[in-house]
């Protein structure tokens, strides 16, 4: 989701709300501001695939945080101070890194997850009738069973249908993918692979997971491991083969083994780290994604992975 003060308040409300029918009120108003934002990608990427990521923070990181704030919120929305300060507290978690985000958001409020899927397809139907070709793909994070993801592709697909059946649209079919970020679900990428057209692996999350390292508090110790030499690199920067290059080579293979056509790539900073890049290549990724301002690093890496790749063929056809 993209966030300005509106935006950050229908969410808010949405939050708070009592009931389903209250956080449908609120998500209603959130509606053509997710299709507006949607839209303006799809013309700007001009028929290439848009892989659109559904809501993966935990709620509690847009609720307010001070009393002042809270006051405030509470009076924009017409509720008390202590109601708005009790939901904060109930969704405090220890660990939200570990806790009800990601598709976890998707099984217990499906709502949300309906909204935006159809704010794909309403933005994606209306620039496809303007004459731009779309490629809409839709991702669901933090899947860790393939349970999870063979209810939430179904829901996708229904609300999908829905839409396409009221705007009488043939051509647009997203695709339906997840992130690999949970050690389980590269270790059981053939069967979550039976209901996923493609795979991204999230790196971030798949290292703090596997390293048991939070990205937020490792900068206290990491440095030590570096300089001592018990790690050759910050493994935030550049995957560490040895370990999530293992857990990303086997998920592909798996995920393979049940779709031999997978697409598969990474997402995550590692998208920008050459390194990274040259071992996404060896291993037979599809793709890279990273900030934008790594891309030009990426793609200089990308195709020196290539060229390399693709000199011994060359030196045996010679021979």
């Amino acid at each position: 989701m993209f966030f300005d003060e509106d935006r950050i308040l229908a969410v808010r409300e949405m939050i708070l709300a009592s009931d389903t029918p209250g956080r449908e009120r609120a998500l209603a108003k959130l509606l053509p501001m997710q299709r507006g934002d949607f839209a303006g990608i799809f013309r700007a990427m001009e028929g290439l695939p848009v892989t659109i990521r559904l809501l993966d923070p935990p709620l509690h990181e847009f609720l307010p945080r001070g009393e002042q704030e809270i006051r405030d919120v509470a009076e924009a929305l017409g509720l008390s101070s202590a109601e708005v300060r009790g939901k904060v507290e109930a969704l405090r978690e220890w660990n939200p890194m570990l806790g009800h985000r990601g598709c976890r958001l998707g099984i217990t409020f499906p709502e949300i997850y309906r909204m935006q899927v159809r704010a794909i397809m309403e933005a994606a139907i209306d620039v496809a009738e303007s004459g731009v070709r779309v490629k809409p793909e839709i991702m669901i994070p933090l899947v860790a069973h393939v349970a999870e993801l063979e209810r939430l592709r179904a829901l996708v697909e229904e609300e999908v249908r829905v839409v396409r059946r009221e705007r009488s649209a043939s051509r647009v079919r997203p695709a339906i993918g997840t992130m690999i970020e949970v050690p389980r679900a590269a270790l059981t990428a053939d069967a979550i692979a039976h209901f996923a057209d493609f795979f991204s692996f999230g790196t971030n999350d798949l290292t703090q997971m596997a390293f048991a390292l939070s990205r937020d508090d490792a900068g206290q110790f990491l440095p030590a491991y570096l300089e001592s030499g018990i790690l050759p690199a910050d493994p935030f920067v550049s995957i560490d083969e040895d370990g999530i290059g293992a857990l990303i080579e086997l998920g592909v293979s798996r995920g393979r083994q049940s779709r031999p056509n997978l697409k598969v790539g990474i997402c995550g900073e590692h998208g920008g780290d050459p390194a990274s890049v040259r071992f996404c290549a060896r291993i037979g990724l599809d793709y890279v994604s990273c900030s934008p301002y790594r891309v030009p690093v990426a793609r200089l890496a990308g195709a020196q992975a290539a060229l390399y790749a693709r000199a011994p063929r060359e030196r045996a056809g010679d021979a």
